[in-house]
């Protein structure tokens, strides 16, 4: 199983972003994962919070295993076009380690207060799998047209090609049963979803049958839940074995009120053992 991390980056310097993340990669976790939002979530809104591709950029020049990616990207943000050249970039960067997650955008307070279009949720459901396609095509092939309902493309070619052939890893991270889960069993490579484990069994298993209904094989979609590193270890662990148990191959880990100090516990006592499974 493999195990990243979550690095909370909402309220901290460069510096203390480079320092979990340094650790993180000593310590022998798979990832790092930052979030992709312009305001932190919660406290106070008008505090520090780098944006999440120019600090994954950073991250990988000082990095040299993990692999890197945005947990998840808020499709609303950036036309796919800009998202595709950006992820390209981060993976020339840190020599094939990035992910691509996605997903269809919810703060709406942050989208009002900076400017960015909040469409309805059909809307931005219809702009992922649109924008999906689309990156796929332009890290792919050459002189590509494409004219969906929100996004065109007029014989475009961008160039290079990621390091990661036919391109990275694409996570769409959903929970959206009737709109965004079909999206998961028709375009993802990793479906993510932080949930309850009797939850997020459930969804898996929708998953299958839309995938069935769409004539595509299930296991072609790597499934991955969230822990919570604050849990005793025994919680932890008990909770890693019922997602393995159920299909998941890859868990991402939240970082811990308690801090570094947590983490390295984690790491010293359980992180070894559960990647085993």
């Amino acid at each position: 199983m493999l195990l990243s991390i979550e690095v909370d980056q909402h309220y901290l310097s460069w510096d203390a972003i480079r320092e979990r993340t340094l650790a993180a990669e000593e310590y022998g976790f798979d990832g790092v994962w930052v979030f992709d939002h312009f305001r932190p979530i919660g406290g106070d809104p008008n505090g520090p919070c780098l944006e999440g591709w120019t600090l994954l950029a950073a991250l990988a020049a000082v990095t040299r295993r993990v692999r890197l990616g945005t947990l998840v990207t808020g499709i609303t943000y950036r036309h796919p076009s800009l998202l595709a050249a950006e992820t390209v970039t981060v993976d020339h960067v840190s020599g094939g380690r990035v992910e691509l997650a996605v997903g269809a955008a919810w703060f709406e307070g942050e989208h009002r207060q900076l400017g960015f279009p909040f469409p309805s949720t059909r809307e931005r459901t219809e702009r992922l799998e649109e924008s999906i396609e689309l990156i796929r095509l332009l890290m792919t092939q050459n002189d590509v047209s494409y004219a969906g309902r929100h996004y065109r493309l007029d014989h475009a070619t961008y160039e290079p090609r990621p390091v990661q052939r036919p391109h990275p890893p694409i996570w769409i991270g959903a929970s959206g049963e009737r709109l965004m889960l079909p999206i998961v069993a028709r375009r993802a490579d990793v479906w993510h979803h932080s949930g309850p484990l009797e939850e997020m069994i459930r969804k898996s298993r929708l998953i299958d049958e839309y995938a069935r209904q769409f004539g595509r094989d299930p296991r072609a979609i790597a499934r991955a839940g969230s822990i919570r590193l604050d849990d005793d270890l025994e919680t932890i662990r008990r909770t890693a074995h019922g997602f393995r148990d159920a299909g998941f191959s890859r868990l991402v880990c939240v970082w811990p009120t308690a801090g570094l100090p947590q983490v390295e516990r984690f790491a010293r006592d359980l992180l070894s053992e559960l990647q085993a499974l």
